[in-house]
């Protein structure tokens, strides 16, 4: 697995990571057997960087991975937690006080003194242009609470905002085949900062594994049933804001192209190759519900380059049926 320096943090990071939001919540059900499984699995397929949030399952998720580092401390993991989804979302709330209580929980949760990275969690517009919310962040980083910050985006604007601040050392934002827009401005303007990128959704909820029709359904408690409308959260987090059935059509023409140009990779493990292969990534954060995803996932970290023919058949299916639903709205 490549590993690459996670930008201002310094650490080296595996290019294919591990998004543990599916092991907290909104997936459907994961027991803690089949959690810890997918940690194991990933870590002994060359995952360095595991990235979570204090919401995820209400802290379920933190707690998971506080118990597996604790019998991996010196397997050199990076663990990216998340907060700020545990209020209501008004700027009002982004303060030190709530700072100070949300990453003691993480603290806690992940049984550490110091977090490795805290991403401010998709907060209100506003905030990204609050001093103040910088400066709290600035204050914890010398407190020693967290070893660094950065923030996790809904749009590109937010994220040209955030680039601009130099304690932010990270930007992780929604990037896969049916999310390009990030690459006319946020990558370059990252690389020139020296900002890491954490690219999240690569597969577009599963969208881009190819694996799904028209008649697919998904359980109850899984954000693809219950926020296709974007009812609990942003609508861009489910199926990265493609209408569903557009999105199977997309991913069939996707699923070809990648046995067009690597037969010997699944669209999926495709799907995160061309992305960590992208000049600015700095790590993939692909989830996983079994550990034969998590090692199939990991192994696209050693993929073969793609090459421009892959990239050009990427662009048109974007520019043919995806472009419309989500160019103009992150």
């Amino acid at each position: 697995m490549e590993q690459r320096v996670l930008g201002r943090t310094g650490r080296m990071v595996s290019v294919v990571g591990l998004g543990t939001w599916q092991l907290g919540a909104d997936w459907g059900e994961v027991s803690d057997a089949d959690a810890r499984a997918v940690l194991e699995a990933s870590l002994d397929a060359g995952v360095t960087f595991f990235d979570t949030a204090d919401v995820y399952g209400d802290g379920r998720s933190e707690q998971l991975i506080g118990a597996f580092l604790a019998d991996h401390a010196d397997a050199g993991i990076t663990v990216a937690t998340k907060m700020g989804r545990r209020t209501d979302q008004v700027p009002e709330n982004y303060v030190m006080r709530h700072f100070r209580e949300w990453t003691e929980r993480s603290r806690r949760n992940l049984g550490v003194e110091t977090l490795d990275l805290v991403q401010l969690h998709c907060p209100p517009t506003a905030v990204y242009s609050d001093d103040a919310v910088f400066d709290a962040m600035d204050t914890l980083v010398a407190e020693g609470v967290m070893a660094a910050y950065g923030v996790s985006v809904e749009t590109v604007e937010e994220a040209i905002t955030a680039i601009r601040r130099p304690g932010v050392v990270s930007v992780q934002i929604i990037l896969n085949a049916f999310r390009l827009k990030p690459f006319e401005k946020v990558l370059p303007a990252a690389s020139e900062a020296g900002v890491g990128i954490i690219a999240r959704v690569p597969l577009a909820s599963g969208l881009l594994s190819g694996r799904y029709t028209s008649d697919t359904t998904f359980a109850e408690n899984d954000h693809r049933s219950y926020n296709r409308q974007g009812e609990s959260f942003d609508v861009g987090e489910t199926f990265s804001g493609v209408p569903f059935q557009v999105g199977v059509e997309a991913a069939t023409e996707f699923a070809a192209l990648a046995h067009q140009v690597m037969p010997q990779l699944t669209p999926a493990q495709a799907a995160i190759a061309w992305l960590w292969q992208q000049p600015g990534v700095s790590t993939v954060i692909p989830g996983a519900r079994s550990p034969e995803q998590a090692r199939l996932n990991a192994a696209a970290g050693s993929a073969e380059v793609l090459g421009p023919l892959f990239t050009s058949g990427v662009r048109e299916i974007y520019e043919e049926k995806i472009r419309q639903h989500v160019h103009d709205r992150w």
